[in-house]
C-alpha cells in the first residue's frame, strides 16, 4: 500500500464512497418523483464505479504486474461509463421534453374547454 500516500488514499476511498452515495440518492430521487428516467442515470453510473474500484484495487496491491489487466478494465469501464452517462442524460432530457409537451397540451386543452 506504500504506492500512494495516505492523503491520496483518503481521496480515492472518499471518492468511491461519494459515488456510491450519489448513485443511491439519484435512485431515490427517481422513486420520489416517479420518474424512472433518473433510475437510468443511477444505473449508468455503475461502470464508472467499477472503474474507480479497479484503480483502488490495483494501487492497493502496489501496482502488481500480475494485475495489470485491471488497468485495461479500468480504461474500458471509463469509456463504457462515459457512454452510458451520456445516454442516460439524453434519456432524461427527452423524458423531460416529452413531459413538458404533455403538460403544455393538457394546459392548452383546459383553456380551450373553459372558453
Amino acid at each position: 500500500m506504500h504506492v500512494l500516500s495516505i492523503p491520496t488514499w483518503i481521496i480515492h476511498v472518499s471518492s468511491v464512497i461519494e459515488w456510491i452515495a450519489a448513485i443511491w440518492l439519484i435512485w431515490q430521487y427517481g422513486e420520489v418523483t416517479g420518474n424512472r428516467a433518473w433510475w437510468t442515470l443511477s444505473l449508468a453510473m455503475l461502470p464508472a464505479l467499477v472503474s474507480a474500484m479497479c484503480a483502488c484495487t490495483w494501487h492497493y496491491f502496489e501496482n502488481a504486474e500480475s494485475l495489470e489487466w485491471l488497468v485495461t478494465l479500468q480504461a474500458t469501464m471509463t469509456l463504457v461509463g462515459n457512454i452510458t452517462l451520456w445516454a442516460a442524460a439524453v434519456w432524461i432530457w427527452r423524458n423531460a421534453k416529452s413531459t413538458d409537451i404533455a403538460t403544455q397540451v393538457t394546459s392548452t386543452e383546459g383553456i380551450k374547454s373553459k372558453q
